[in-house]
């Protein structure tokens, strides 16, 4: 498993860096980083920001 940040605004930056940089989906970024969609999606969504399946990133 991959160390990501905890804040959420750092991991917000680190995970859209990520998709930008090395990932095509979010499911292949949590696949590559050993993390649980739900909860990376839970930790963002408590700072009102949902994946974008079009833009591959978090808005």
């Amino acid at each position: 498993m991959a160390k990501i940040p905890k804040d959420p605004w750092m991991l917000l930056s680190y995970v859209n860096t990520q998709l930008r940089d090395f990932y095509s989906s979010l499911e292949e970024l949590c696949g590559g980083l050993g993390v649980k969609q739900e909860e990376l999606e839970k930790k963002l969504g408590a700072v009102d920001y949902h994946y974008s399946r079009e833009k591959n990133q978090f808005m």
